[in-house]
């Protein structure tokens, strides 16, 4: 079971990856990054940014399964989240956890390169076998 940097190193492989972390979307605070942050910004304020993304998917009921009625708490409310623009992709993939998680995966693809499918069963796969602490 990989642990943050080894996931992050993983997700790098992706063809077409030009960025990736790890955050938490309650703080907004990223727990690992690797390559690029998107838009020049820095990897904090990305992840800050990206977080709000994540709060708005995962506590809006519209997004969330049987109309917003809740979720377990080991289960992440939404699976992803994908943004596209002309140049990429940015796919957030929330991870299931045995605590109370608020952690989620941020990839930045180049859409060019990248394979937006093959990424998501990538991700799908790591934030599965992710070890967290």
């Amino acid at each position: 079971m990989p642990g943050i940097d080894e996931c992050l190193l993983e997700v790098m492989r992706l063809p077409g990856a030009r960025g990736a972390a790890l955050v938490d979307w309650t703080s907004g605070l990223p727990l690992g990054t690797v390559g690029d942050p998107p838009g020049g910004e820095d990897h904090d304020t990305a992840a800050a940014e990206a977080a709000e993304l994540a709060r708005l998917a995962a506590e809006h009921g519209a997004f969330t399964p049987d109309e917003g009625a809740g979720w377990d708490s080991s289960e992440p409310p939404v699976e992803d989240v994908i943004i596209s623009n002309r140049d990429s992709y940015h796919v957030l993939r929330f991870l299931r956890a045995t605590y109370e998680s608020s952690v989620f995966l941020h990839l930045w693809l180049d859409r060019d390169e990248g394979n937006l499918a093959l990424a998501r069963i990538r991700l799908g796969d790591l934030a599965g076998r992710l070890v967290l602490g």
